[in-house]
């Protein structure tokens, strides 16, 4: 189910008016989120459900056992977990990958092998749901963490429907200590949460999804575009990703408000940063301080001297571009990111700086943009071909196509830019924004949204991340 869809339209206002008839009871409201978040997920197939399932089941089970076991056991629960639920997640999401990868490895020597292909499809979700459950048991064996007792509040922890199949991805000592209380919903996190769903809703049905058209029709022809064409097709997808996704993560914290939740900011304008380092901390930001505090900290971070510390970030991202997808071109994204990520802990150190000055925020801009580049193209082919015609300054003509499209993407653009950039001037959070605003000033804001919304609606797109 899509948060812009007619379906949740109606899902929404039921659950809400259901899970606020038993205020009182925290319990009971927890059960309504359970069925109501299976459902949710369902929607899409409800074979997977038990996929959910088990993976609740056994963290719930895995997180107590590391609690009561001896300290020489702890460490074998651990591996239960990260081995089954890594498994799972390798073998829908990776199996293909390696097994094809493997026998064009193998042909390069003139072996012919037979690649074996499963009929695997992706189950929506399990990247971040996986992610969740894992930093569960992390974080207990870690004794950061006291586990849950409940049952139905772990269930609810990793099935909450708002972050569900696309983050942000919620730590248990935030999330599982609101979950076994009572909540309350107050005029503030009504205004706030209003005003955040229908700012994600803008972001993406009115700005990323008519970008997306134009970037659609450059990137699936590739070939016959110059490099004018494909650069400014490029910048496009840049912002097109960003309020695709994070339009998803307003709609996803504003809706957890109007049930009472707080979930952590996952975008803090990410563009207007002066550093690829600075960009990691506003970019996803659940998915980068999980790989940090998982993975990063785990290789040994920077706690082994310089050169580890260059192949654990290089290590990180690699990693971290791969969970994105099963496609090298993925690995190169994050190899891209890992490799600049290293140069600047290079240059910080050795010149004792925190950050660049204001040519920071092109040179990171740029990066960031060129490294899209093979995120966004079907195949590596795609990629290489785009990057050769920009590198090698084949410019010429701006290709517009259809008029009334690039000129619609543009102008939603300006608008989104402007919003962004008076947030990053006034130094205000998006999730603060409407905490001021009064009745009549925020239902003057939400009805121009709306009244965009329909001047702009193109079609009724999947979320990019929805993929991964």
């Amino acid at each position: 189910m899509l948060f812009n869809s007619l379906e949740f339209l109606i899902f929404f206002p039921t659950v809400f008016i259901l899970y606020w008839a038993f205020s009182k009871d925290y319990k009971k409201q927890n059960i309504i989120l359970v069925i109501a978040s299976y459902f949710f997920y369902g929607w899409w197939d409800w074979r997977f459900l038990s996929l959910l399932i088990f993976s609740s089941l056994l963290d719930y089970y895995v997180g107590i056992k590391i609690e009561d076991s001896k300290t020489e056991h702890k460490k074998n629960w651990l591996l239960v977990s990260l081995c089954s639920n890594l498994g799972l997640l390798g073998v829908f999401k990776y199996f293909n990958f390696f097994t094809d990868s493997f026998a064009e490895l193998m042909s390069g020597f003139g072996w012919q092998v037979d690649a074996l292909t499963l009929n695997i499809i992706l189950p929506v979700g399990i990247s971040f749901y996986t992610f969740q459950t894992l930093s569960y048991s992390i974080d207990i064996y870690r004794q950061q963490l006291k586990p849950t007792k409940d049952l139905v509040a772990f269930f609810t922890y990793v099935s909450l429907f708002p972050q569900l199949v696309a983050g942000p991805i919620e730590r248990a000592s935030n999330l599982i200590p609101q979950i076994e209380k009572h909540r309350t919903l107050n005029s503030t996190l009504i205004r706030t949460g209003v005003f955040q769903v229908f700012i994600g809703l803008f972001r993406k049905i009115a700005i990323a999804d008519n970008l997306g058209i134009y970037v659609d029709t450059v990137y699936a022809n590739n070939d016959i575009h110059n490099a004018s064409t494909l650069t400014v097709a490029t910048i496009f997808y840049a912002f097109q990703i960003y309020y695709d996704f994070s339009g998803y993560s307003d709609i996803a914290i504003g809706t957890a408000k109007l049930l009472g939740f707080k979930f952590n900011q996952n975008f803090n304008l990410p563009y207007f940063s002066r550093s690829l380092t600075e960009f990691w901390r506003r970019w996803h930001m659940s998915l980068s301080f999980w790989l940090r505090d998982y993975l990063y900290i785990s290789l040994g971070g920077n706690r082994k001297g310089i050169v580890i510390t260059y192949r654990n970030l290089l290590l990180t991202m690699l990693l971290g571009g791969l969970w994105h997808g099963s496609s090298w071109n993925f690995v190169i994204w994050g190899g891209i990111h890992g490799l600049f990520l290293s140069f600047e802990k290079y240059i910080f150190s050795t010149f004792k700086i925190k950050t660049f000055n204001a040519f920071g925020y092109v040179y990171t801009f740029a990066v960031v943009v060129f490294s899209w580049i093979f995120f966004r193209a079907q195949d590596f082919h795609s990629a290489s071909n785009i990057v050769h015609k920009i590198v090698s300054l084949q410019f010429g003509t701006l290709f517009i196509g259809n008029i009334n499209t690039f000129v619609n993407g543009l102008l939603l653009l300006c608008i989104g830019l402007c919003f962004d950039l008076n947030l990053f001037k006034s130094d205000i959070a998006l999730e603060n924004y409407g905490v001021k605003f009064n009745t009549l000033k925020l239902s003057l804001f939400v009805s121009v949204l709306i009244i965009m919304l329909c001047l702009f609606y193109s079609t009724s797109e999947n979320f990019i991340y929805f993929q991964f």
